[in-house]
């Protein structure tokens, strides 16, 4: 008997407030800890195999020995990914027994696949690393690209089943059960194309704008050689090429909410009132049915969700306030998502015209001071970016069919699994930063230094 259906079995009555906070801590713990890694094992082989491609093509060493200290990093980055990965998917079945009970057959597909996907990751990312000048330098090269290519399907796979949890389709539900399952209706959802598009970018900008980070900060503490400004530009280049395509994805993705999901457009923008002509409302707080000092751009809301100052948007007022979601945190995060996105294109635009000009970086120190923020600032985003996806769909867990009370194990005592997941996520970071701090200060090998195993050469 799977974990699921065991799980189900033990709902036996309506979960408790405590209990639902207690679970909806939990999950939001966990997602928020393991969003971090997925975006870093998505964009990180990508930076891998292009820095080890770029070291092939032009000869330079700088290139092939930053490739294997992030081979290093990705090796470690997993193996955490795969600790909180394993947490995630007995927390489905644990604390959210009654979804996964009725539904679980209509969305198990993409999780099935991306067990698949996260084998062939795990298994290329061995053979890549153990084959470091066991083979030829192509045949290496390309060993990594299942790994990128893996990574990135992976975070396809796994947002396809969110995206099913905010546009559930592909089955009929009557009398408690669900009938005439389409599995593959189910993954491929009318959300899918927006959501999957929009997390996969946002992935590669939280790993090229953390990596550059890092080397970021080593350049402000007067480490300027080479490595450190390949370890620079390579991933910052990558993430300043996707945030103006995040830009475009996201208005892309306000589209297929106005059109999907209204309610949660309207609580990302805290409209109170349905009305053709849409004001844009930038920050402010919300307080009771009103948005209280925001700026408001006239008709811009109608313009960017329906393409016309005439749309009407859809505003709360036509929500049963039941079926509301906190409106001041999804507006917030929202607010704070778009922000971040703009303060990263703002940067981005900094560098690329520096870049056209003089074929160097920024001069000020402002610029890497900037720069050594900006994963932090792309990781913001995501989590604000994320908050808006899962809190806008509140209080449904599967939107109109489910609310997410009616999801949790009312089994007693869940404050306690929250308090042990914590201890485990504190001491998996504690961990993951000390061993990183290792790889970061490793010992450089000086150019003539043999860089070949003595076994490697005797092949």
């Amino acid at each position: 008997m799977g974990t699921w259906q065991w799980a189900a079995g033990l709902v036996t009555g309506p979960a408790s407030p405590e209990d639902l906070i207690a679970a909806r801590t939990q999950m939001a713990l966990s997602l928020g800890w393991h969003i971090i890694l997925a975006c870093l094992g998505v964009g990180m082989p990508t930076l891998m195999v292009l820095i080890e491609w770029r070291g092939l093509r032009t000869g330079d060493e700088a290139y092939r020995r930053l490739a294997l200290q992030w081979a290093k990093a990705i090796g470690v980055l997993f193996a955490a990914g795969a600790v909180s990965g394993t947490i995630l998917s007995f927390e489905l079945g644990l604390l959210w027994p009654a979804m996964m009970g009725m539904y679980g057959q209509v969305i198990g597909l993409p999780f099935a696949a991306e067990g698949v996907a996260f084998f062939i990751e795990a298994i290329f990312l061995g053979i890549y690393l153990y084959t470091w000048n066991r083979v030829s330098p192509k045949a290496h090269l390309l060993a990594g690209l299942p790994v990128a290519i893996s990574g990135a399907l992976s975070a396809f796979l796994v947002v396809c089943a969110n995206a099913w949890m905010n546009t559930p389709v592909g089955f009929t539900a009557a009398g408690g059960r669900v009938r005439q399952v389409s599995p593959w209706r189910a993954m491929f959802n009318p959300a899918v194309p927006h959501e999957t598009l929009h997390m996969i970018v946002a992935a590669f900008m939280v790993a090229g704008f953390l990596v550059a980070g890092v080397y970021a900060m080593g350049m402000l503490r007067g480490n300027t050689d080479r490595r450190h400004r390949l370890g620079f530009v390579v991933p910052f280049t990558l993430a300043a090429a996707f945030t103006p395509i995040q830009i475009i994805v996201g208005d892309y993705s306000g589209k297929s909410i106005h059109e999907l999901q209204p309610a949660k457009l309207a609580a990302a923008e805290a409209l109170f009132r349905t009305q053709a002509g849409a004001p844009l409302s930038i920050g402010g707080f919300v307080s009771g049915d009103r948005l209280h000092y925001s700026i408001e751009v006239p008709k811009a809301l109608s313009l960017l969700a329906g393409g016309s100052f005439d749309t009407v948007v859809q505003g709360l007022d036509r929500v049963p306030r039941a079926d509301r979601a906190p409106v001041g945190i999804v507006h917030f995060a929202f607010d704070l998502m778009v922000s971040m996105a703009f303060a990263l294109l703002l940067l981005s635009a900094w560098f690329a015209w520096s870049w056209w000009r003089r074929r160097d970086l920024p001069r000020s120190r402002w610029f890497l001071r900037f720069a050594a923020l900006s994963g932090v600032a792309a990781v913001v985003a995501t989590e604000a970016g994320w908050t808006v996806t899962e809190v806008g769909r509140q209080p449904w867990t599967v939107y109109g069919h489910m609310r997410t009370a009616d999801a949790v194990n009312p089994a007693p005592g869940l404050w306690a699994g929250f308090a042990l997941v914590l201890l485990v996520y504190l001491v998996l970071t504690v961990v993951i930063l000390y061993v990183l701090r290792l790889l970061r200060t490793e010992r450089p090998v000086a150019p003539q230094e043999p860089e070949e195993l003595p076994q490697a050469r005797a092949r």
